[in-house]
C-alpha cells in the first residue's frame, strides 16, 4: 500500500514538473532561433558595438599592437623560453619573489595614497616578513601566513581621485595602457627608484643585467600569450579587457 502511494506522488510530481515546463519559461533555450549561415567571424563581429573604447590613436596603437606582436613571437618569447631552461626551478621561483618584494614599495605608497589602512598595514607586513624572514624576499612566507599579495599603482590612486583614463594607449613592450596609467608608471618607477630598497635601484644603473633579468622574470610570470584568443578582433578584446579591468582595480 506504501509503494503505491508513494509511486502515485512521484507519477503526479512528474506531471506537475512537465506541465511547468510547457509555459515555455522554464527551458528556454528550447525556443531560441540561431541563424546558422552566422559564422564565428560574423558573431563576434557583430558584438563589437558593446567593446566601443575611447581610442582616437587607434592607427598608431594597432602597429605597436602588431610590434609587440612580432616582438614577443621572435624575441621576448624565445628569450623566457631559454631562461626557464637554463635557470633551476628553485632559483627562479626566488627570483620572482624578489622583484615581487621590491614592488610591494609602490604598493604600499599608493595604498597609504587611497587611506587603504587595513591594505596599508597588510603590504608594510609583507615587506617585513619577507625581507627578513624571507632573505631579502626570496622566500615569500608572508603568503603562507595569509597575507597575500596586493596590487597598487599610481593609475588606480589617480582613479581613486576620479581621473578618467583618457585615451587608450598601446605601449611598446608594456602593452595595453591609457594616459593616466601611463602617467602613473613613471610615479610608481621614481618612487621606487627614491626609496632604494636593497639598494637595488643603485646598483641596476651600473648593472644593466639586473633591470634586464627582472624584465624577463616579469614577462616570464605574466600568463598573457598574443594570439591567444585565437580570434580576428583580438586587439579589440585585449583593449576592452583591460580597460574594464582598470575599473575594477580602481573600484576595489
Amino acid at each position: 500500500m506504501l509503494t503505491a502511494l508513494l509511486l502515485t506522488a512521484g507519477l503526479a510530481q512528474a506531471q506537475a514538473q512537465h506541465e511547468a515546463l510547457d509555459d515555455g519559461f522554464k527551458e528556454p533555450l528550447q525556443h531560441l532561433e540561431f541563424n546558422p549561415g552566422l559564422d564565428q567571424r560574423e558573431f563576434e563581429r557583430s558584438t563589437l558595438g558593446a567593446l566601443n573604447v575611447y581610442d582616437p590613436l587607434e592607427s598608431w596603437n594597432r602597429r605597436v599592437y602588431h610590434f609587440n606582436y612580432r616582438f614577443d613571437e621572435w624575441v621576448f618569447l624565445p628569450l623566457v623560453d631559454g631562461y626557464r631552461y637554463v635557470t633551476p626551478d628553485l632559483l627562479e621561483t626566488g627570483v620572482s619573489n624578489f622583484f615581487s618584494n621590491l614592488g610591494d614599495v609602490p604598493n604600499l605608497f599608493n595604498s597609504l595614497l587611497q587611506f587603504k589602512g587595513k591594505r596599508s598595514m597588510r603590504i608594510t607586513a609583507r615587506l617585513l616578513f619577507n625581507t627578513t624572514l624571507g632573505v631579502a624576499g626570496l622566500w615569500d612566507p608572508a603568503s603562507r601566513m595569509g597575507l597575500p599579495k596586493q596590487s597598487e599603482d599610481f593609475g588606480q590612486t589617480l582613479g581613486f581621485y576620479g581621473l578618467p583614463g583618457g585615451p587608450y594607449l598601446m605601449l611598446p613592450l608594456l602593452g595595453p595602457s591609457n594616459l593616466r596609467d601611463t602617467g602613473g608608471l613613471v610615479v610608481d618607477f621614481n618612487v621606487d627608484s627614491s626609496v632604494n630598497l636593497l639598494n637595488v635601484a643603485a646598483v641596476s644603473s651600473s648593472h644593466p643585467e639586473v633591470p634586464l633579468l627582472k624584465v624577463v622574470d616579469e614577462r616570464a610570470t605574466t600568463n598573457f600569450r598574443y594570439g591567444q584568443l585565437n580570434s580576428p578582433f583580438e586587439y579589440e578584446k585585449l583593449r576592452y579587457f583591460y580597460t574594464e579591468a582598470r575599473k575594477l582595480q580602481i573600484a576595489e
